[in-house]
């Protein structure tokens, strides 16, 4: 089994905001899209603009790159629009004892 980062407890990530988190030097965003809890790395992969500063669709569970407007799925990862075409990591998220985790490798 992969590690286990605490994030923060559930009620501290409000539906609609974001928090970044460090995993071994890596930024990792930790969305709340209307009450379903996601996480992604926090880099395009594009032009590795930090995405967390982009707009959140919670709707979508979307978010736009605030440099070049490529929108992600946060679910998968996957862009849904040019100019990125290369999908950005996402982790499983466990929530446990109501603190939010996200699964490392």
């Amino acid at each position: 089994m992969s590690p286990l980062l605490d994030v923060c407890p559930v009620d501290e990530l409000q539906p609609g905001s974001c928090r970044i988190i460090d995993w071994e030097g890596d930024p990792i965003g930790v969305f709340n899209c209307d009450g379903e809890i996601l996480a992604m790395e926090d880099r395009c992969s594009h032009d590795g603009a930090p995405l967390a500063e982009g707009v959140l669709d919670p709707e979508r569970c979307t978010i736009e790159c605030p440099r070049h407007g490529a929108i992600f799925d946060l679910r998968t990862g996957i862009p849904a629009t040019l100019p990125a075409y290369v999908p950005v990591e996402t982790f499983p998220v466990v929530i446990e004892d109501g603190l939010i985790k996200i699964e490392v490798d």
